[in-house]
């Protein structure tokens, strides 16, 4: 490894470019993502206000993290009606109630405005428009980012089986997908138009400083394929390869979000013209780094494979030091890896394993 004075670094954007052509940078590029009880204890373990504007930005900066996510606001216009005890989201209208735990707190899918709705009611279900978000508090967020690689979009763009879910139910959901079900399908089909159009007006207004498109579909259980290749091929394919080819369209790479044992869809993805996977749950069925790497490197970059159900969560700092020392030495010889949690940061994570994730890769990420 070269001496600190020696080091001629990359800008993350380069860097992470470089790992998507399934290259070797300078280092390998770092990701971060937290709840919020495990995000503000890591903020002022480092002196720094989670609460104040750019307090995430003076935390992603200490960590070294090399992403940076660009998102336009929704403007709410009082598409859903507000309910007691509930949270509403104002682009969907997912329904979520706040549950509390030892650790901290979450907001669940709950209530399911679709569960069991009749044909007309799921086709026409209100949706917010493109004209319904601030694009100018996107660029307000661009300009502070530098050289950062930017994405727009993340693990929930264009995730058709956990966003229909939140409004029909899992059980429903499938059934309608299996079924090819016209009212879901047309319901999806609008949300889909509303997501891409959002996608390229960031794209557009920003100007060439968009450098991948994020996209996900959660895919598998821990142990099995959660649908079957044929219905993946059949129905959802075709409607992500409408966001693979806008990102297409201006040259940007794609990563897809898939959680579980999801490498069965792996080959699917190449064609598709996906470049790079995440979130590579190690401990899942078929989705170890040595199966990974012997089934698709040179083909997809990865992205993850620190299991936030592992060492970083349960484990003692010599634990997740470890961890991280291997995942990264395997990695290595074979470059496309961007070192990241499988999942948000847990709320019962201890706040010194997470320190010491992304203290161990900085001192030993370099190529």
């Amino acid at each position: 490894m070269p001496s600190e004075h020696s080091r001629v670094c990359m800008s993350s954007r380069d860097r992470v470019l470089e790992t998507f052509r399934y290259g070797k940078p300078d280092r390998i590029p770092l990701d971060y993502g937290a709840n919020p009880a495990i995000h503000g204890r890591v903020c002022r373990a480092l002196g720094i206000d989670p609460h104040a504007p750019d307090g995430l930005e003076r935390l992603l900066r200490a960590l070294d993290v090399d992403f940076r996510g660009l998102g336009a606001p929704c403007r709410p216009k009082g598409l859903f009606p507000e309910l007691p005890d509930r949270r509403v989201d104002p682009i969907y209208g997912f329904v979520m109630r706040r549950v509390e735990h030892e650790s901290g707190e979450y907001w669940d899918f709950c209530d399911f405005p679709l569960k069991e709705a009749g044909p007309e009611i799921v086709a026409s279900y209100p949706i917010a428009h493109p004209d319904d978000f601030d694009y100018d508090v996107a660029m307000d967020m661009l300009s502070t980012f530098d050289d950062k690689a930017v994405y727009v979009g993340d693990p929930g763009t264009a995730d058709i089986i956990n966003s229909t879910g939140r409004l029909m139910g899992m059980e429903d959901t499938l059934v309608n997908l299996w079924q090819e079900d016209e009212a879901t399908l047309a319901y999806i089909d609008r949300a889909i138009a509303m997501e891409l159009e959002i996608l390229e007006r960031l794209i557009v207004k920003a100007r060439g400083r968009v450098d991948f498109l994020w996209i996900g579909e959660d895919l598998g259980t821990q142990h099995a394929p959660m649908i079957s290749l044929e219905l993946y091929r059949k129905v959802l394919r075709p409607r992500h390869q409408r966001y693979i080819d806008l990102a297409d369209a201006y040259r940007l790479p794609v990563m897809i979000h898939t959680c579980g044992s999801s490498s069965w869809a792996y080959e699917d993805f190449i064609e598709m013209g996906v470049t790079a996977v995440d979130t590579l749950q190690p401990e899942a069925t078929r989705m170890s780094p040595r199966t990974l790497v012997e089934r698709f490197g040179g083909r997809l970059a990865f992205h993850g494979c620190i299991s936030t159900a592992g060492p970083l969560a349960y484990g003692t700092v010599a634990d997740i030091e470890r961890e991280v020392h291997e995942t990264m030495a395997f990695f290595k010889p074979h470059g496309g890896y961007c070192m990241a949690p499988t999942h948000w940061i847990q709320d019962n994570t201890p706040v010194e394993n997470v320190l010491a994730m992304y203290r161990t890769a900085q001192a030993e990420g370099w190529y």
